[in-house]
């Protein structure tokens, strides 16, 4: 092989290298492109408000909150702190839940994140309050569950457990696990 021979092979070779070099950067930076594209919200709402009504006309949940962020190619929306009005469908007292964010699937399930407080507005419940740091709400069926720890706060009792499930159109509670229960005292 000549001395000419040679330096064209290198250069070929030099060439072949720096064009797939290239190639493969495009490519890398179009997938990251992709990627950021896929992350920006369709449309983002700031002090949402919003009344939900079932197929028979009857308002079956509120939803306020401070932003929300809707993905279309996602499909899901993103919420930060929601504050959700809970109509059960028996025409029972609503129910609030609120948390510092939510995020709500196609499926019409909820999974609230953080800080996580359900009240209830009925004035004599037995279930006051219960507060968690995750729970997953279906809006279709009013039903909450968790499978983390939560406290349940009722009259004259605190209890303390993981793995809820509250159906919230038959106001029972199911707490899988049940760790304490603190009595107070009832002054009357």
């Amino acid at each position: 092989m000549s001395l000419l021979s040679r330096w064209a092979l290198v250069l070929f070779m030099l060439g072949a290298f720096l064009y797939g070099l290239t190639e493969w950067r495009n490519a890398h930076k179009k997938t990251s492109d992709a990627i950021d594209t896929e992350l920006t919200p369709d449309f983002i709402a700031e002090s949402l408000k919003s009344a939900i009504y079932n197929p028979q006309g009857l308002l079956s949940h509120e939803i306020e909150a401070d932003r929300m962020e809707h993905y279309t190619e996602l499909e899901f929306t993103h919420f930060e702190l929601p504050n959700y009005t809970l109509y059960p469908k028996n025409s029972g007292s609503p129910w609030q839940v609120k948390a510092k964010e939510a995020t709500l699937y196609n499926n019409n399930k909820v999974v609230l994140k953080n800080t996580i407080r359900i009240t209830s507005t009925e004035k004599d419940s037995l279930i006051e309050e219960v507060h968690a740091k995750v729970l997953e709400l279906d809006l279709t069926t009013n039903i909450i569950s968790s499978d983390q720890k939560v406290i349940v706060y009722g009259k004259n009792f605190i209890m303390h457990g993981s793995g809820l499930i509250i159906d919230l159109n038959t106001t029972q509670m199911t707490l899988t696990e049940h760790e304490k229960t603190i009595f107070e005292k009832n002054n009357i």
